[in-house]
């Protein structure tokens, strides 16, 4: 090839980067974005977007730091250490929002639909197969383990106290992490807990303990888990938290495009997610992952308000918030918007 023909080659690719939305440009260092999550199986779309290199395509350097809950991130995300957080939008996000700090929900992380929900209430084996706790009316006493006080699943177990017929006060509520929740129900350090999956089922499949009732039989549609932006990064860095949502949507389709009409793994891209989820999640076992049907990931973002306001709701009668919240004040879709715009909606692969 003569030079003619390497500078033409030159030009042309030139122009094909140029040209591309993806690409940052040529010698700039990618933008660090540090994001926590709970380590629970459906933080999958960001995942996959780390390991397909959605994020790096939009030059950007993300890295993960595990949380307890979306609670313990609150602190980081006003100070804009963390420039995005993903979990349950708890009564401590709402309060900090209230004192006037800028954090947002920005996006869908999972809801628990009917048939699609990460959460169940759990029982220590032992106590099920002595006959002391077979249903709702026989939680009263227990030791219930939840990731903080007043997350998302804080409204799940107020609706499940209620329907036993029960107040917050009749049990006796521990803070830790989910999969420290699996080692306490085994040690019989708590009687009780909701953690997401991968935990529900690695706590089932091991003997540890019974599911006694779904999620989704007490709260049909709940917005379990957000997206969320430090203030300081989407009034800072506004181009980097767009390109964010568009490399996460990315990563949630492709999650979606992965599951067949059951919600199941299916295929060599089932097994491509199995794998990347055994890579990044907290368990190594792959046939975890392939043991239960995920919550359902929004491949738009889409987030549930009715949900949202309802969560409120319970906070304020578990007198978990200072005072009502105004949702718009707290959400804050323009990141999503403009993806969605630049992208279109998802539209299922043909498979």
């Amino acid at each position: 090839m003569n030079r003619r023909d390497l500078l033409a080659l030159g030009a042309s690719g030139a122009a094909l980067v140029a040209a591309s939305p993806l690409a940052p440009a040529f010698g700039q260092a990618l933008i660090p974005i540090k994001v926590g999550v709970p380590n629970a199986a459906t933080d999958v779309g960001y995942f996959v977007a780390h390991a397909k290199g959605y994020f790096k395509e939009e030059g950007l350097d993300v890295s993960f730091t595990p949380f307890a809950s979306a609670a313990t991130m609150i602190a980081p995300l006003a100070s804009g250490d963390l420039q995005v957080g993903a979990g349950g939008p708890s009564a401590g996000l709402y309060n900090a929002i209230n004192r006037g700090i800028d954090i947002r929900i920005v996006a869908d992380k999972s809801k628990n639909v009917v048939n699609r929900g990460s959460q169940k209430l759990l029982v220590r084996k032992a106590l099920y197969d002595s006959g002391k706790v077979r249903t709702l009316n026989d939680i009263k006493g227990l030791k219930f383990a939840n990731g903080a006080p007043g997350s998302s699943a804080s409204s799940v177990i107020y609706k499940v106290l209620q329907k036993a017929g029960l107040q917050i006060g009749d049990i006796d509520e521990v803070s830790m992490s989910f999969p420290q929740q699996v080692a306490a129900l085994e040690s019989g350090a708590v009687d009780i807990a909701m953690p997401p999956d991968p935990a529900t089922t690695l706590a089932i499949k091991r003997g540890i303990a019974v599911s006694i009732l779904n999620g989704w039989d007490v709260y049909p549609v709940h917005q379990v888990a957000v997206t969320l932006y430090s203030g300081k990064f989407a009034k800072e860095q506004p181009d980097a938290a767009r390109r964010f949502m568009r490399a996460f949507l990315k990563g949630v389709r492709y999650h979606n495009d992965s599951l067949d009409e059951t919600g199941n793994f299916s295929g060599p891209q089932g097994d491509e997610v199995v794998k990347i989820l055994t890579e990044y999640g907290p368990y190594k076992d792959p046939a975890i992952y392939r043991s239960f049907v995920f919550a359902f990931c929004d491949p738009d973002g889409a987030l549930n308000m009715q949900s949202l306001a309802e969560d409120i709701d319970i906070f304020q009668k578990l007198k978990l918030i200072e005072k009502p919240v105004a949702l718009d004040k707290v959400v804050d879709t323009s990141f999503l918007d403009w993806a969605i715009q630049q992208i279109g909606p998802y539209k299922k692969a043909a498979r």
